[in-house]
């Protein structure tokens, strides 16, 4: 994979501002970082940086539907709002004294995937007007260390160059990189882009931890669940569940190969689009999963069998949400629905497949303590 990786510095020399550092044992620890997240959804990279030892007191986002999962696993406060209407006044409100300021977030990427429509060059509207909003905040709470997860496309764009630059122009060091999320303990084949901003000095994000030796696989991840079948639910998660398949589908997933196509299927079983030329070009819908490699990129909608390579290695049914949580390198005991409400099967799935994956988010947690780390020891 090209990882192309760039540093965008000012010329004139940074004063190097540095917060006391404690240790302990010679491990470090830096209890005097704390963080705001905006567009947090669920708290993927909440989590993450709380593993790190990051403190994160507060998120901001406009779905309200996300307000449970994410107070209850993170121990913050879940601001409900309009980013457009938020002042940096209110965001300093969760900062103290004597604190390195941490802002991060991952603007809801819509208008910058290759999954969505076609934008064909227009770089406007409410979603592009989002890394505006993220600008305007940093330059109203100058936050001491930033931090932005995207999908790759974001950084051929303007409107990201842009970003950059204005970080640069107010006084920030920044490091960008196209990242291969199994690089980093995360069991799914996404790819995301990693922006790390800092006034204290160069920043960047720890090297990779895992090599194609050892990449965390769908069997290390989910191998141990509780096999199910289609349209059936587990008696000890109710998140282990599946939509039941038509009789059609449950035919073709049956026939079906791990990383094979619907060419592996009898013909009476094609779809009308797979007799077309074009039909041949979607290999991976009503597709498996191989035991023994990282998953696919999670899309919101991993519990639909035929949208994605979504079929479960050997069991004849789609994933299931704890399937495709843990798969996004969430916790197994992650809470996404309060006892008793209904699993709404659509929105969860939205959450989950929106999610910045947990482990990136730490490996981002423990790059901005290596990067203090480092400028104390200067």
């Amino acid at each position: 994979m090209n990882q192309r990786h760039y540093y965008i510095c000012k010329k004139k020399e940074m004063k190097i501002i540095s917060p006391t550092l404690k240790y302990n044992n010679k491990k470090l620890k830096i209890p005097s970082v704390t963080g705001v997240d905006l567009f947090f959804g669920v708290g993927g990279l909440t989590h993450g940086l709380i593993k790190s030892g990051i403190t994160i007191r507060a998120g901001i986002d406009l779905d309200a539907s996300c307000k449970y999962a994410y107070e209850v696993n993170n121990n913050a406060k879940f601001i409900g709002a309009d980013i457009s209407e938020v002042t940096g006044e209110q965001i300093k409100e969760y900062w103290k004294d004597g604190e390195i300021k941490l802002l991060v977030g991952c603007a809801p990427c819509q208008p910058f995937s290759s999954h969505s429509n076609k934008l064909k060059g227009k770089e406007q509207g409410d979603k592009w007007n989002l890394l505006n909003e993220f600008i305007r905040l940093i330059k109203e709470t100058t936050p001491d260390i930033i931090s932005m997860e995207n999908v790759p496309n974001l950084s051929n764009k303007q409107i990201f160059k842009d970003f950059v630059v204005q970080l640069e122009n107010n006084g920030y060091k920044v490091a960008y990189k196209n990242v291969y999320c199994p690089d980093y303990g995360i069991p799914q084949k996404r790819r995301r882009l990693v922006l790390l901003a800092s006034r204290l000095g160069l920043i960047d994000l720890i090297p990779p931890t895992h090599s194609k030796n050892n990449y965390k696989t769908v069997r290390d991840a989910i191998g141990h669940l509780t096999p199910i079948e289609s349209g059936e639910r587990c008696n000890t998660d109710k998140l282990h569940f599946t939509t039941k398949l038509t009789d059609i589908n449950l035919k073709r997933i049956k026939s079906s190969l791990p990383n094979g196509t619907w060419e592996n299927w009898d013909k009476s079983l094609w779809l009308d689009c797979h007799k077309k030329e074009t039909g041949k070009t979607y290999k991976a819908v009503y597709g498996r999963m191989a035991w023994d490699e990282p998953a696919p990129t999670i899309t919101t909608q991993f519990y639909n069998y035929g949208t994605g390579r979504f079929g479960h290695p050997e069991q004849d049914r789609a994933l299931t949400i704890r399937e495709a949580s843990i798969l996004q390198s969430f916790p197994a005991n992650y809470k996404f629905v309060k006892k008793g409400d209904n699993v709404l099967i659509t929105q969860i799935g939205t959450h989950i497949g929106n999610a910045v994956p947990v482990n990136l988010g730490l490996a981002i947690g423990k790059s901005i303590i290596k990067h203090l780390k480092e400028n104390e020891n200067e």
